[in-house]
């Protein structure tokens, strides 16, 4: 089942963001790796600031969630983590599915450039990265991330983007 997590659940949100990102060390460059990958703070910050987590529960447990956030004309798809141990098992695609529902804003998601597992799962979904120059821009334009992630990211979108963009 797939539904908005409520905020008693947040330390589980939390505890599945920073067992998955796990799949992410020695990708993500070293001076921008730390521990918890996000912190407590960091994900309240991140909820204040518009954030909204959907989770995919099964037998009660929460099992996966993915952040929507709707910023200025678009729609950022944000923080998609499954627990490490149900990883491959189709619940990133169904929340991908179901939040592409959510919106008819055009779509972006931004990742590590290294992290090839990830933006595959991306193009699997219908999304295409972007030129450099405008990745940039973009990163720069919706998120709040420093100036060494946005160097070491790359940016997807979807054809609703990309339509909007040549139109």
């Amino acid at each position: 089942m797939i539904r908005q997590c409520s905020n008693h659940e947040i330390e589980s949100v939390y505890f599945i963001i920073n067992d998955a990102a796990q799949a992410y060390r020695g990708f993500i460059p070293a001076d921008c790796w730390k521990e918890p990958y996000m912190s407590y703070d960091e994900l309240l910050h991140e909820i204040d600031d518009g954030i909204v987590f959907w989770g995919y529960e099964e037998d009660g447990e929460l099992i996966g969630v993915m952040g929507i956030q709707h910023i200025m004309d678009v729609t950022l798809i944000r923080h998609a983590y499954i627990r490490t141990s149900r990883r491959n098992q189709g619940i990133g695609s169904n929340l991908i599915s179901y939040l592409r529902l959510q919106t008819h804003r055009p779509l972006l998601i931004g990742t590590w450039a290294d992290a090839i597992w990830a933006i595959r799962f991306y193009q699997k979904h219908g999304f295409r990265l972007v030129s450099q120059e405008e990745k940039d821009r973009l990163l720069r334009k919706y998120w709040s991330i420093p100036e060494r992630q946005i160097e070491t990211s790359v940016v997807l979108a979807n054809d609703k983007w990309f339509s909007e963009q040549s139109g």
